[in-house]
């Protein structure tokens, strides 16, 4: 039987996230759109003193922002207890966002199988705006869950997922990413450039990358590259879990499974072998 324990990794605490602005001169759309962003990230309803607390605003001013998104299904309010939380019309335009995504559209079937045969947690990321956005996530087959949701933003320089993003994606990511200040998360956190950039290398050349104990101590991943049909890439794919699943080195075999199930998914997008063509 699963446990009910779970890892949390939420969007709303990630490591490297801004701390909440409080700034006194936040525009009214500007307000009312971090607010939809903070009920997307709560796992419950919220009462209105918490929003109102957590922005530093007024509760009227929370209240006026809270009633238009009610109004417009962006939000909703309990009628028992006068929380809020996201509305259905949120999450259906969620939904009609990531079907447009060609990578979520191929690798569904996929990241279930390499779950199964895996055992692993699986996650697929993007990078989106220079910060590397999980996906989505398919549970592992272990006794402990993990909670990272659809939206959880990973730090590129100490992620594995990231780590595929600097090897593979855009030059100049990596080169933000050495020129910005990295915060040690764990004590195995690369943050010396010259380190990182040695990792990255490394991970150009074979083809895969992990992170063992560099987000989270006691948990690792393992990801590979997706590619499209013009050779860039799409996506990340990686299997997630505590190391004594997958070691600071991981057995061939669970390499194998995890860039075979990214070579499939970049093949149903027209995409090439990628570093190996």
């Amino acid at each position: 039987m699963k446990d009910n324990r779970a890892i949390h990794l939420r969007a709303d605490d990630a490591p490297g996230l801004p701390e909440p602005r409080n700034d006194a001169g936040t525009g009214t759309l500007d307000l009312a759109l971090r607010i939809v962003e903070f009920l997307t990230q709560q796992p419950q309803a919220t009462p209105l003193t918490a929003i109102a607390r957590h922005f530093g605003a007024s509760k009227a001013t929370v209240y006026r922002h809270l009633n238009t998104l009610v109004r417009h299904g962006f939000a909703r309010r309990d009628p028992d207890t006068g929380r809020y939380e996201v509305g259905v019309k949120l999450m259906v335009l969620g939904e009609a966002a990531r079907s447009r995504l060609d990578v979520m559209k191929a690798s569904r079937d996929e990241l279930i199988r390499l779950r199964d045969a895996s055992g692993q947690a699986v996650t697929i990321c993007k990078a989106i705006d220079d910060e590397v956005v999980v996906l989505d996530l398919i549970q592992g087959q272990t006794v402990i869950e993990f909670g990272t949701r659809p939206g959880t933003r990973l730090p590129t320089y100490a992620s594995a997922h990231g780590k595929i993003w600097l090897a593979f994606g855009p030059k100049a990511l990596l080169a933000r990413t050495l020129d910005a200040q990295r915060k040690a998360l764990t004590p195995q956190t690369l943050v010396d450039p010259s380190a990182l950039t040695t990792e990255i290398d490394l991970v150009r050349e074979r083809g895969w990358s992990t992170a063992p104990n560099e987000v989270v101590t006691g948990v690792n991943a393992l990801a590979a590259p997706i590619f499209d049909h013009r050779g860039e890439l799409a996506g990340s794919l990686a299997i997630v879990g505590f190391t004594q699943f997958i070691p600071e080195q991981p057995n061939p075999r669970q390499v194998e499974q995890v860039v075979e199930t990214a070579r499939r998914i970049s093949r149903s997008l027209g995409g090439t072998l990628g570093w190996r063509q």
